[in-house]
């Protein structure tokens, strides 16, 4: 829990704020609402209705200039929903209204999400030419009884084309995403998706377990899993491999080879800015002394004919110091290398000793370690185990 107490609070800021500025744009159709998701994505009955949401997201972008604050985006993440259903064209149009408006920087990270099937494959060139530089690829497993398990509607075999048509494209940064834990799976058959996955040599692995969100199919009719102790030896057996095979775990979830982790997602866990545009996408931006927190409706012909009008924001709050200092640690405490109290003063323009008592009791309980200096800490290979423990410590007072 929190040690904050009122009379505190008072004195709590430091210096303005300038965290760097990152950009997130959903496009939330997909072919398919698989059983397992719980994103903001809606199975398509027609046609991608793509000039229309390009021209809402490009009024929506229009909203958005003035909060970047003469910053320059330094990444671009568009996920869905399903963004390879949309064209090359579609997606450059929206990218050159990011940087007329706000602006790219020349070395901008441009991530879009992509299905492996054959007709989304075919635009990989096209997505290249108009500035992606980066796909993430959700392939998921690697095994064709699995994926119809999972509900997914490619085989391998188009997964493993789908990386061969990103790379003739000169796309040559790559995240794979692979689940384990899933139905009926053996440790030995996880293990297996993740050597076809290594084969292919990605530069980046997001490599998670599959969990029974709310308000899911699998949550109201759930599949058998395999047991905590099989998912245990799966994620330690596929971690020995990863380090095997070159690729180092950066974030909880995240393995890449040196230099290539995802700088959009290093932005989130780090406490940066990001504007967002889209149907139910979530942006966080500081401003002067405040740190605010907004969303834009979910439902996309809501969204659509909302910002045609007065703009799609349906709710902006400015985060308080008991919410800054658990928000902070609920993204950070994932970084394997974990953070400096310098970088948390810099993010949340809060005085570092605000965090220093609950950091001090997890090292205590074995989940945190320090330098010599006290001035960086990270978790422990326990405390990442039990992240959830560790985040619970700087949850604000009374939730």
């Amino acid at each position: 829990m929190s040690n904050i107490s009122a009379p505190q609070r008072a004195n709590d800021m430091t210096a303005p704020f300038n965290p760097p500025l990152g950009l997130y744009i959903h496009l939330p159709w997909c072919e398919r609402k698989c059983p397992y998701c719980d994103f903001n994505s809606h199975a398509l009955s027609g046609p991608v209705p793509e000039a229309d949401y390009v021209a809402a997201l490009e009024a929506d972008l229009g909203l958005e200039a003035d909060r970047a604050g003469g910053r320059r985006i330094e990444s671009v993440f568009i996920g869905g929903g399903t963004p390879s259903l949309f064209s090359g064209k579609a997606i450059g149009s929206v990218l050159e209204a990011v940087d007329r408006r706000i602006g790219l920087a020349q070395s901008a990270e441009i991530t879009l999400e992509a299905n492996p099937g054959s007709a989304e494959a075919a635009r990989f060139r096209d997505f290249r030419q108009v500035g992606v530089n980066r796909l993430s690829i959700g392939v998921q497993s690697f095994n064709d009884q699995q994926l119809q398990a999972i509900g997914r509607i490619h085989s391998a075999e188009q997964a493993r084309k789908a990386v061969d048509a990103a790379r003739a494209a000169g796309i040559e940064r790559l995240n794979l995403d692979l689940m384990y834990g899933l139905p009926a799976q053996s440790p030995e058959a996880a293990v297996a998706d993740l050597e076809a996955a290594l084969a292919l040599a990605p530069d980046h692995l997001s490599h998670y377990e599959l969990t029974l969100e709310p308000n899911t199919i699998f949550h109201s009719q759930p599949p058998a899993l395999p047991d905590e102790d099989q998912r245990w030896d799966m994620l330690q057996a596929c971690s020995e491999r990863m380090k095997s095979a070159g690729l180092e775990r950066y974030e909880i979830s995240a393995w890449a080879r040196p230099g290539s982790a995802c700088r959009h997602n290093l932005n989130y866990w780090q406490f940066g800015d990001y504007l967002a545009i889209g149907a139910g996408a979530h942006g966080k931006v500081s401003d002067g002394h405040e740190i605010w927190r907004y969303r834009k409706h979910r439902v996309p012909q809501r969204f659509m004919s909302l910002t045609a009008g007065a703009g799609a924001e349906v709710s902006r709050h400015a985060l308080s110091t008991d919410n800054r200092l658990f928000e902070f640690m609920l993204n950070a405490l994932r970084l394997v290398d974990g953070f400096s109290l310098e970088l948390f003063r810099e993010r949340t323009g809060l005085d570092p000793d605000l965090a220093r008592p609950g950091l001090r009791s997890l090292a205590a309980d074995g989940l945190m370690e320090t330098d010599a200096s006290g001035e960086h800490w990270r978790p422990s290979e326990r405390g990442l185990d039990l992240l959830n423990e560790c985040q619970a410590r700087f949850l604000p007072k009374g939730t």
